[in-house]
């Protein structure tokens, strides 16, 4: 049993003093299946500029869509022959980590484009309509 042999040191896919773009590469290759990862203009202005104020080696948690381990919905599942599309990068500094945003994708999926909020209504007696 897997349990007996007692605790496993983790094998993390690359090291925080990797380059960013490095950190990237080897997460979409090693574990998306991707060929490689392509860099938009404003993707890399960003990763020198994080490089320059020191946030450089924070961790990397990619956003993309969930369909698929590309950065295209239409694909679904683990495809190979793709390349993922870094288009930007975003920090979560209370959280310590940086977002690569992958293709195109909502960064809060399952929100209308539109809030309900813009549709309710709180009349002068507390009446709330346009609630659904």
């Amino acid at each position: 049993m897997a349990a007996s042999k007692g605790p496993v040191q983790p094998k993390f896919t690359y090291e925080l003093t990797d380059p960013m773009e490095v950190k990237i590469r080897k997460i979409a290759t090693q574990i998306y299946g991707a060929d490689d990862a392509i860099f938009a203009p404003a993707a890399k202005a960003a990763m020198k500029r994080m490089g320059e104020i020191g946030l450089g080696d924070l961790p990397v948690c990619m956003a993309k869509t969930q369909k698929s381990f590309s950065d295209d919905e239409k694909k679904i599942g683990r495809p190979s022959g793709f390349n993922v599309t870094v288009r930007g990068l975003e920090v979560s500094s209370g959280a310590g980590f940086v977002v690569p945003l992958l293709g195109d994708m909502l960064r809060m999926p399952g929100l209308p484009e539109v809030p309900s909020a813009e549709h309710m209504k709180i009349d002068g007696t507390g009446r709330i309509e346009g609630l659904s």
